[in-house]
């Protein structure tokens, strides 16, 4: 363990490690390795690996102290040489920044501390070493907060509670009758250190530590320590990032942007992180640090002069107001802006990516803190990506690799109605933080979303006067977020934006009160419970639902779509059970039908009387008279359907649920189903109880029916040979495919596709022509994959049902496994839902082999899935190493697996 190296210098453009290390040194030391050897300036540090990290989890806190103190001595005295300062000196104390860094970015997740190294010596020399005491104390103040947060545990007693140090320094601005933290003095911060001091004995039983060398291994631990945090837990399931990568750790020499009107601190994007658009833009707050930027507990001021326009006039602000009181970095100091806009542009050609960066001015110069690739609507993904493509700064499979296939889903989500907007109800207007459109009942509680949504399905609307990490899950759980504070870099629109969620921000207007949970606003009171609308777009806020309509999908994701098929092998088909859903699949460039559920097509009108009648016929003749019935509707469905696809193939599979899911199972349906029919309710019951099974979804269903009763196999078939010569004879060509569920045993497949080949002949032979058809089979049984080489003696084409093969496989009912699954996740038995993310280990090695062994019978064997999985991007991705030929998933979800069968192809390249 000793050997091991565990700590990478960084400083005056030298740097132990660089920008491919990210996994032993996270996104950001990477970057600021990779920094420093470009020439940017960075203030010097170094980084401790995510190595230590798994260390810290298995040996502890103590053991981990023990390894790190020789290096990182080491590592601390490189800082004092390069900033002449000394850790611990009373006359030129260091000042040092302890912040996470996954290798994977995680915004706001993890937790960072700066102005470590302060202590009542230290705040004196400062003072005196700046000339500004008023600064010294400021940042004195925010360590002591900083630290006793993170490292000493002092939160919020509940969640009506504000944060214990907010609520001192409301109570010292009240008390002076000022507004604002940088209207207080210099004795105001000395009062309020004492005061912080005394809350954290008060809480902790413990005095706030004066040693920095004790400071120091505190918040590396804390650090380490936050990496198993819930908010940070919950980050990594939502974005598949495993536990096992840990954070590095960075310790970089303080620069200051308190240090008065001189000094600043800011958050900047090299392109427009929610549209898109190719603009440099940020914000930034002069006598503050970083913290005070993304916390949102002040509104800042942006950087360009253009971002500043278009921010006062989204505020309703003059100009001449703008300019006096709002002023952008560009304006205020035009020469460090110059070199930040040249630094910004710089790093985005270097890294061929939008940057994320923040910066620190202090007393005049610049300092670049961090960047990364930045975190992105999927609009502005796709944007980014065909303008960068255009630009000829990348080429055409990064563009597609650039594109994350489950962000597409947001760029599929209604709008509003612009008739609707015209006519709604506008009561506040904030900045617009993150796009889309958000209505729901209002909730002031992100753990009240949450129940909202787990109990009834309905998303609300989150309203906070700011958010912190630890809103996350609420967050994830509402269908928008509204803010009181807080500006396009605040942690509301940074999270929003990287979730694909609509977010309104920094609408000043707003008087929260959490309380009595109300929200006055322009004479409007809100409650809890009743109905807004947010327009992420504009930043304006809606009294009321207000309707919504599809999104338009031309232009760059028309593009990407193209450059998808260009490089993608396997194909996406859609599971659709109307011509609507078949035409919305088309449109999003779905190349077949490769599931239609026909049972879905029994449950309207007049279609579940004739099924019912079937069901309670005495007969073999009984049942003829009623599926008659049913041919002529059937036969139009199909009919819809190979119209609108023309002539991509369409799946159709035959009946396959059992026949007790037609008939109505309480007293007063059946009642009414006596009725309807003309028959006693004696009869009802006793059919009812006689098709009742102890495990359905094992019973007598799929091929089982057509094989108990061949005459529902006959009426399905010939409605669907009808249909494709009835649309042939239009001059639109068809491509038919005829699939039986639920098969175990060749015979079964045996018994229906001979009642199907007769069938089709009956009908040739009365029309004196024929089609082209295929007969294939659902691969859902066990049995089925491991005895498939019999089963292509007579299947044409194979289609997994991964949702059955998933149940039978590994024994879970989809429908109970709600019970035990969120344990199996914490506990780490399951590492996915395996209904959402495909069992590679188990159901993917049976789909594997039934490949395998169906194209040794036969070569030409056409095989897809057609469960859930289809349109969940690393199943997908199987699927193409697996050797299928096509997916088939929602409508909605075809351009998501469009993009993932690209990435699929291209990776493997």
């Amino acid at each position: 363990m000793a050997d091991v190296k565990r700590v990478y210098t960084f400083g005056n453009k030298e740097a132990e490690g660089n920008g491919k290390m990210r996994e032993l040194l996270g996104g950001k030391g990477a970057n600021l390795a990779e920094m420093n050897l470009i020439g940017i300036p960075v203030p010097p540090g170094f980084t401790i690996t995510t190595e230590v990290c798994t260390e810290y989890y298995a040996h502890g806190k103590q053991a981990v102290i023990d390894l790190l103190r020789p290096d990182v001595e080491k590592a601390i005295q490189n800082i004092e040489r390069l900033t002449d300062r000394k850790f611990g000196d009373k006359d030129k104390p260091l000042l040092v920044s302890v912040r996470s860094g996954a290798r994977a970015s995680m915004p706001g997740m993890m937790d960072t501390i700066l102005n470590l190294g302060m202590n009542d010596q230290a705040v004196e020399a400062v003072s005196k070493l700046s000339g500004n005491p008023r600064f010294a104390w400021d940042s004195y103040r925010r360590f002591v907060q900083m630290y006793g947060d993170v490292v000493l545990g002092m939160k919020p007693a509940s969640k009506e509670d504000h944060d214990p140090f907010e609520e001192i320094i409301d109570a010292k601005k009240k008390q002076r009758g000022v507004k604002n933290d940088t209207e207080l003095t210099t004795d105001d911060l000395k009062e309020l250190v004492k005061e912080f001091k005394a809350a954290v004995k008060k809480q902790t039983g413990e005095h706030f530590p004066t040693n920095p060398w004790d400071q120091l291994w505190g918040a590396i631990c804390a650090v380490f320590g936050s990496w198993m945090n819930e908010r940070a837990i919950l980050y990594r399931k939502l974005n598949n990032i495993p536990a096992e990568w840990g954070t590095a750790v960075s310790v970089q020499a303080m620069v200051f942007g308190n240090m008065g009107n001189n000094s600043a601190t800011g958050v900047a994007f090299s392109r427009d992180a929610a549209t898109g658009e190719n603009i440099f833009n940020g914000e930034y707050l002069i006598n503050a640090q970083g913290e005070d930027v993304v916390a949102g507990i002040r509104t800042p001021q942006q950087i360009t002069i253009e971002g500043s326009k278009r921010w006062a006039k989204a505020q309703n602000i003059s100009e001449e107001e703008r300019k006096s009181k709002y002023p952008s970095l560009e304006e205020v100091m035009p020469d460090v802006y110059k070199e930040l806009n040249e630094i910004q542009h710089h790093l985005e050609q270097y890294f061929t990516d939008m940057q994320d960066i923040e910066f620190t001015i202090q007393d005049g110069k610049l300092w670049m803190l961090q960047c990364r690739n930045g975190k992105r609507t999927g609009a502005a993904m796709v944007k980014i990506a065909m303008d960068m493509l255009r630009e000829g700064l990348i080429d055409e499979k990064t563009a597609v690799l650039r594109c994350e296939p489950a962000k597409l889903d947001e760029l599929l989500h209604p709008v509003f109605d612009k008739t609707a907007i015209a006519s709604a109800q506008v009561i506040t207007k904030g900045l617009p933080a993150s796009p889309g459109a958000a209505t729901g009942p209002v909730v002031f509680f992100a753990e009240d979303a949450e129940k909202i949504f787990a109990k009834t399905g309905q998303k609300a609307v989150l309203v906070r006067i700011e958010t912190s990490p630890e809103d996350l899950k609420g967050m994830l759980d509402a269908a928008g977020i509204l803010t009181a504070r807080g500006g396009m870099t605040s942690h509301a629109a940074v999270v929003a934006r990287g979730m694909g969620k609509c977010c309104v921000s920094g609408a000043g207007e707003l008087q929260i009160d959490y309380k009595a949970r109300t929200i006055q606003v322009n004479g409007f009171t809100v409650k809890e419970g009743d109905w807004i609308s947010l327009n992420g777009s504009t930043g304006e806020v809606y009294l009321g639902q207000v309707a919504t309509k599809a999104a338009d999908l031309s232009g760059d994701f028309g593009k990407l779509m193209e450059l998808a098929s260009k490089y993608a092998v396997l194909k996406v088909r859609a599971n659709a059970d109307t011509p609507k859903d078949a035409a919305q699949a088309f449109e999003f460039g779905a190349e077949g039908i490769g599931l239609c559920r026909t049972e879905h097509m029994f449950f309207e009108g007049d279609r579940i009387k004739a099924i019912r009648e079937m069901i309670l016929a005495d007969d073999e003749a009984g049942r003829r008279v009623a599926l008659s019935k049913l041919l002529p509707m059937q036969r139009g469905d199909f009919e819809g359907l190979f119209k609108v696809m023309k002539g991509y193939p369409v799946t159709v599979r035959l009946l396959d649920p059992p026949l007790h899911e037609f008939v109505p199972h309480d007293e007063k349906g059946q009642r009414e189903m006596a009725k309807e029919m003309g028959v006693s309710l004696k009869k009802i019951v006793d059919k009812v109880e006689s098709l009742a099974e102890f495990n359905p979804m094992l019973g007598h269903r799929g091929c089982r029916l057509g094989n108990t009763y061949p005459e529902i196999t006959e009426m399905q078939t010939r409605a669907i040979i009808e249909a494709a010569m009835n649309v042939r004879a239009m001059g639109i060509p068809v491509h038919v495919e005829i699939m039986v569920p639920l098969v175990g045993n060749h015979k079964e497949l045996r018994y229906q596709k001979n009642i199907i080949d007769k069938t089709a002949e009956q009908v040739f032979s009365e029309r004196n022509d024929r089609i082209e058809y295929m007969v294939g089979t659902m691969i859902e049984v066990p049995r089925a994959a491991v005895t498939a080489n019999q089963i292509a003696e007579v299947a044409e084409f194979f289609s997994f049902g991964t949702n059955d093969l998933t149940q039978m496989t590994l024994g879970f009912s989809r429908d109970d496994i709600g019970k035990f699954l969120p344990i199996y996740l914490e506990k780490g038995i399951l590492k996915n839902d395996p209904f959402q993310i495909l069992d590679r280990n188990g159901v993917g090695q049976l789909i594997r082999e039934a490949v395998f062994k169906g194209r040794g019978t036969r070569p030409n064997l056409k095989c897809g899935i057609c469960g859930e999985h289809g349109g969940e991007p690393s199943s997908v991705e199987f699927c193409h190493y697996a050797g299928l030929n096509y997916v088939s998933c929602s409508p909605f979800r075809v351009p998501i697996a469009r993009l993932a069968a690209a990435h699929a192809a291209l990776n493997e390249k």
